[in-house]
């Protein structure tokens, strides 16, 4: 999926997964000569949080910076974690599906849990 494919409310949904799938990653600290596993901080060091609020924000203008933000962002990630979140959203490509599963014919509508 292309970032100009986004808009407002896919956007919301797809920085809301990307959050979850940042967060769910851990590292290994030691913390007093024991080895703790603590969550990623990764989202924060990409503004997620800061494009959330933006997008759900009341204002037209604060959303539209928060999915200039979001479709800035997308292109940087790797192509896993992309992955993990179209995944996490049930959006597919019809080109990777096998030629016998109903959904090769026709693209998801984003937003839309099947």
């Amino acid at each position: 999926m292309e970032a100009t494919d986004f808009n407002i409310d896919t956007a919301l949904e797809a920085a809301l997964a990307l959050n979850q799938v940042l967060a769910a990653r851990r590292h290994r600290r030691k913390v007093l000569g024991q080895d703790v596993l603590v969550p990623g901080q990764l989202g924060d060091a990409l503004h997620l949080p800061r494009i959330v609020r933006r997008l759900q924000s009341k204002q037209s203008r604060q959303r539209e910076l928060g999915l200039e933000d979001f479709q800035a962002l997308w292109p940087t990630l790797s192509a896993g974690t992309r992955d993990k979140v179209l995944d996490g959203l049930g959006w597919y490509d019809p080109k990777d599906l096998d030629w016998d599963d109903k959904r090769s014919n026709r693209r998801p509508v984003p937003g839309q849990d099947d």
